[in-house]
């Protein structure tokens, strides 16, 4: 692996899957009464959180002091970012703290990427959401929730298999990293949503659009809705609430035109009524309470593979590339 993840998009397979299969054999950590690895004892997570966060902090928190991380959570509401302290200087005083890996959130997209090219920092950058740029460890929970309902197994992908985005494409990171990773493990990817939400330029990204939702939801195996980032908008890109749940929300009608096998996901958090009803939401079918499950256990995978058994891009040629965890962890 590289010794960085900020997006999906250069992500490669064989990367892909070995998280996967690592987050497979660490998810069964999750059951014991026990839950702590000596992993990354003595190591120093920076969880560096520039935007608002509920779900993904609390899992990279988790996920780190199950492997016995030390944990530094840093806020900038309160800090010395929010008195004009530069990314940069803040960079250099967690360098100077010694932390081993940075978790970053950041309203600007670009700002993980800009940490992990600069020499500010030695460890690692994983990013926690950019802007509306990329949200990777999301992406890469989301294959592994699919994988497990329609593909279970080490080292399978998820070929042939069709996937349904659905929303506010426009604003969603969620979005961006999902096509990418999706379609590196094989899956074709349709984004469904009116043409006010769907990026100048997305002819060129590697997935089918359609504008029509009824159409699409009997030919796919997942669909995942998206919530409408009205944080992120200056302008009006839809007439009503009520007229974007009647053409683009989930609701148990729509439900029923999936096929059986078919679930439905979403990244959280979910506005019920507008983009998904309810009745979906609380539905066998939706995996969304499973997605936070599995994020603590791929965000562990993660982890482990930067700090802990990481064999980095630019290693020999014959370094051993491997998913066994460290025998004080079995």
């Amino acid at each position: 692996m590289k010794r960085h993840l900020v997006s999906t998009a250069g992500l490669g397979r064989d990367d892909a899957l070995l998280i996967l299969d690592t987050a497979e054999e660490l998810s069964q950590f999750s059951g014991r009464a026990v839950k702590k690895l000596p992993t990354l004892r003595g190591r120093t997570v920076v969880n560096l959180f520039f935007e608002d966060s509920t779900r993904t902090k609390t899992s990279f928190e988790v996920a780190e002091k199950r492997l016995s991380a030390d944990v530094i959570n840093f806020s900038a509401k309160g800090s010395s970012v929010s008195k004009g302290e530069s990314l940069k200087d803040t960079a250099l005083t967690l360098q100077a703290m010694g932390a081993d890996a940075v978790v970053i959130r950041h309203h600007a997209s670009g700002a993980p990427a800009r940490l992990a090219d600069s020499d500010w920092l030695h460890g690692s950058v994983i990013n926690a959401g950019d802007g509306t740029h990329e949200h990777p460890t999301q992406a890469l929970l989301d294959a592994f929730t699919l994988r497990r309902h329609l593909n279970p197994g080490a080292g399978r992908d998820l070929a042939g298999r069709k996937v349904a985005i659905v929303g506010d494409v426009l604003h969603s990171r969620v979005a961006r990293s999902n096509v990418h990773l999706l379609t590196t493990l094989g899956a074709q990817v349709v984004f469904v949503a009116p043409p006010t939400l769907l990026p100048i330029g997305i002819e060129t990204w590697p997935c089918e659009v359609s504008y029509d939702l009824d159409s699409v939801l009997p030919k796919v195996d997942a669909v995942m809705m998206l919530r409408v980032q009205r944080e992120r908008m200056n302008a009006a890109f839809f007439p009503t609430e009520r007229e974007y749940s009647r053409r683009y929300g989930l609701d148990g009608a729509r439900l029923a035109r999936l096929p059986e096998h078919a679930v439905v996901m979403h990244p959280g958090p979910m506005v019920r009524g507008m983009e998904i009803t309810a009745e979906v939401a609380d539905s066998p079918r939706c995996t969304v309470v499973e997605q936070v499950a599995n994020g603590v256990s791929v965000r562990m995978a993660v982890l482990y593979l930067l700090l802990g058994g990481a064999v980095f891009a630019d290693a020999p040629a014959d370094a051993p590339r491997t998913t066994e965890l460290p025998e004080a962890a079995q």
